[in-house]
């Protein structure tokens, strides 16, 4: 029996202009696929390279296998972020605020205080990458020069044309890393010993992480909206929404097994250390010493395009929930399926777009309140946990059609993104205190 939710979503999406109708061949399936181009853009950054490449060096090929258990864990968690908003028409945030006023509470002190330390992170990494390869101006003033220009085209509200250059950016991502790392193909031997899992002493947290980061974000909340904005509503739209999702995972899985060949073949056996994301322009700097100025400038080419594209998904992304959040805080629970979806001409939107571009320039120049970062860091470490816990109270609820609800195998899969998350998370709060 159909939630009385779901009645009202399919009596208004009757009687409503629903946008296009599904595609009905894989060729048109193809064709429509773009927000999972998005999810896999921003949640690739310099991070997960860094992590891939290190662990390559250390293990070699040895962790193939946790690049595939990590792109599998996070499709199943964007996956049930989609089938929510089309299963139901309600967004994340509506459902996070069903179960209770401390889910809101949390994302809400969670978004204020994340945005404005990525906001200098994101920016300052897309300066460090744009400065590596035009050292006419100084990180900072790069990296001002980016986030104005993610606000910039944010700003216009044209989702089509900002999904159309991700869509380029990812291209070149996939160009210049998967180009740089086809000189260290690994046998075919080394390649599928590394489909067998297998835990090298003192591997447990790096292997943690790798599956962890595999295209892991906050972004992946921001799903649905994207979805919103390609017209994709209703439950007609559910299998595209798992082949786009299926899309991005497959690229985000290829991309961070291209970063751990390269750190396998190239630096395996040496004792070159990499940290962070001056580790990644070093990393650059001997594949120039070893193969030419040009395959350097590839790999700088691949930096800058997951760090530009991390900001410019956050950019867009994030301001949808803080918007939303707003939104639904300020309105009567039966009265929010009536009021208008957010969009990117929200003055809420705008708001925290602004809050994401012009407050964290500060940090430029003072540095990272440690306070702040305590906050962050705590706050953050919960924020994958909470995802997955939430996806499990409300796609097995009654707000879902039954043929809508979790299956077993997704119920597993997302009780074991819940415990491994919790245990990365604890690890984090052991860190910071």
């Amino acid at each position: 029996m159909k939630s009385e939710s779901s009645l009202n979503y399919d009596l208004h999406h009757a009687t409503a202009n629903t946008g296009p109708l599904p595609p009905q061949t894989i060729g048109q399936k193809l064709k429509m696929i773009g927000p999972g181009f998005v999810v896999a853009a921003t949640g690739v950054g310099t991070a997960d390279m860094i992590t891939a490449i290190v662990i390559g060096t250390s293990f070699g090929m040895t962790f193939v296998w946790a690049i595939i258990v990590g792109a599998i864990l996070k499709y199943y968690l964007n996956e049930g972020v989609g089938r929510w908003y089309l299963a139901t028409g309600q967004t994340i945030l509506q459902g996070w605020h069903s179960l209770g006023k401390w889910a809101t509470t949390y994302f809400g002190v969670y978004s204020v205080i994340w945005g404005y330390i990525y906001g200098a992170t994101a920016a300052m990494t897309c300066g460090l990458g744009m400065h590596a390869m035009l050292p006419i101006m100084p990180i900072w003033a790069w990296a001002i020069v980016h986030s104005l220009i993610g606000f910039a085209l944010v700003w216009t509200g044209r989702y089509l044309l900002f999904e159309r250059i991700m869509t380029v950016l990812i291209g070149v991502m996939f160009i210049t890393i998967i180009g740089t790392s086809l000189l260290f193909l690994p046998s075919f031997g080394e390649f599928a010993g590394g489909f067998v899992p297998r835990m090298p002493e003192g591997s447990l947290m790096l292997a943690l992480g790798l599956i962890g980061g595999v295209g892991g974000t906050i972004t992946m909340a921001s799903y649905g909206y994207w979805l919103k904005e390609k017209d994709w509503k209703g439950k007609a739209f559910v299998p595209i929404m798992r082949l786009d999702t299926k899309a991005a995972y497959v690229i985000t899985g290829i991309f961070t097994m291209a970063a751990l060949v390269i750190g396998a073949k190239f630096l395996f056996g040496t004792d070159v250390k990499l940290e962070g994301d001056q580790g990644l322009l070093d990393l650059a700097g001997l594949l120039g010493q070893e193969f030419g100025t040009p395959l350097r400038w590839l790999f700088l080419i691949a930096f800058w395009s997951a760090a530009f594209t991390s900001l410019l998904g956050v950019w867009n992304g994030v301001p949808y929930l803080f918007a939303d959040f707003l939104r639904t805080i300020r309105t009567k629970k039966e009265e929010l399926h009536k009021v208008k979806p957010v969009s990117e001409k929200d003055k809420s939107y705008r708001a925290y777009l602004a809050w994401l571009t012009f407050p964290p320039m500060l940090i430029f120049f003072l540095g990272k309140p440690v306070q702040l970062i305590i906050i962050y860091g705590v706050l953050g470490a919960l924020f994958m946990p909470f995802l997955a816990i939430s996806l499990i109270i409300l796609l097995n609820s009654k707000k879902v059609d039954a043929e809508y609800r979790n299956k077993w195998v997704t119920n597993a899969v997302l009780i074991g993104c819940l415990l491994m998350f919790a245990y990365l998370g604890i690890n984090e709060l052991q860190k910071l205190f």
